[in-house]
């Protein structure tokens, strides 16, 4: 375990500690690395983050385990329509409620916490969402006589689907990064079968610390903006003339997940290699593809040695996109060693179907790169055998 003591740690030692911190915490946790990833950065920009998935895609576990990665004091709630108050922020003290004096006993309770998941969270009650609000902008929590300042680094909110309702929508514009999950694909199920076995009897191997954090905080805080003030203005304005338009708020702040990104990869100023968060401040799965798209040549340098995952699926376009299936593709064909038969036939043609589906949904037969047409042939004529 890295010391406690980091008064003189470079920021390129404490970004190495969460590298390996990260890369144990994903350890059997299929496919959700840039998730892992994602939390971490926020945390370091002291940002939050807003996870869209169904139900079953393991958002809480990758959040725990970032948590235990981390060392920081954790929070973790299912909301409902009738959750109250209390249940979140802590109850009234009633010693003090017989002298007239409304205090709220926060210990072991979100006022208190480092790291937070509310799962539902948009399903809270006014209440609820008004302490929220002043606790994740501010990092201070008030109710009654009570006013502490909070710890907070990054807290996680997860939904099924965005929300409709305008007021809720105001009120997820404060998570600033997006994260989108989906079931697990075909060709990876073996994955999950095996990594799912092993989720509860995972060891919690390397650990950072909040100390960590706080110091690439400093960092990304001091970092100079000024060299990629400009690209990063061009990057907006070809956001907004594709037509995505961002609240002043999330342009602002996107700064800040910028400025981290460099000091988790080791560079003391951001570059042009650090621009791929942005495409997480733009709210809407449909929209993140679009920016991917739009952005695609700006993003071609995006490099990070700490997220690496991360800074790849981000960045992903379409080139990067049809490499990604090819790989896959060939090492699918590549791994059919002799004549099998039987049920591992059918189970390695059904993979085949599954590359061939990502072809078909993602290229249009007239743009499709030569290599991925030449794959998409030879898995057809495979499938078409007797």
């Amino acid at each position: 375990m890295p010391s406690q003591s980091h008064a003189s740690q470079p920021a390129s030692a404490a970004a190495a500690n969460i590298r390996a911190a990260l890369e144990g915490a994903g350890r059997g946790l299929v496919d959700r690395q840039t998730l892992l990833e994602l939390v971490a950065l926020a945390a370091v920009a002291r940002e939050h983050v807003l996870v869209v998935g169904p139900p079953g895609t393991a958002k809480s576990e990758a959040v725990r385990r970032v948590s235990r990665a981390l060392g920081g004091r954790y929070f973790e709630y299912l909301l409902g329509r009738f959750t109250e108050p209390s249940e979140i922020f802590g109850p009234v003290d009633l010693r003090k409620l017989r002298e007239g004096i409304v205090e709220t006993e926060t210990a072991n309770m979100l006022p208190e916490a480092e790291i937070a998941f509310l799962d539902e969270v948009f399903l809270g009650s006014t209440a609820i969402l008004n302490t929220l609000l002043g606790l994740l902008n501010e990092r201070h929590f008030r109710r009654g006589h009570t006013s502490v300042a909070c710890p907070l680094r990054v807290c996680v909110g997860a939904t099924n689907q965005l929300p409709d309702d305008e007021q809720l929508a105001a009120f997820a514009d404060r998570f600033l990064v997006r994260v989108f999950v989906e079931p697990m694909p075909d060709t990876r199920l073996e994955e999950l079968l095996e990594g799912g076995r092993s989720l509860g009897h995972a060891e919690p191997g390397v650990v950072a610390s909040i100390a960590d954090l706080d110091l690439l905080t400093r960092a990304a805080a001091a970092a100079d903006m000024s060299l990629v003030r400009e690209p990063l203005a061009h990057a907006l304005r070809l956001l907004r003339r594709a037509g995505i338009e961002l609240s002043d708020r999330r342009i602002v702040k996107s700064q800040s997940l910028i400025a981290a990104a460099a000091v988790l990869a080791g560079r003391a100023e951001p570059t042009k290699a650090d621009l791929w968060p942005l495409v997480t401040i733009v709210p809407t799965a449909e929209t993140q593809a679009l920016a991917r798209d739009v952005l695609r040549e700006m993003l071609a340098e995006s490099q990070n040695s700490t997220l690496s995952n991360a800074a790849l699926e981000t960045s992903l376009g379409p080139v990067a996109r049809a490499l990604q299936i090819v790989n896959a593709g060939e090492a699918l064909l590549a791994a059919r060693a002799g004549d099998v038969a039987g049920l591992e036939l059918e189970a390695w043609k059904l993979k085949l179907e599954a590359v061939a589906r990502s072809i078909d949904a993602g290229f249009a037969e007239a743009t499709m790169p030569a290599d991925l047409a030449s794959l998409r042939a030879r898995v057809v004529e495979i499938l078409k055998a007797p």
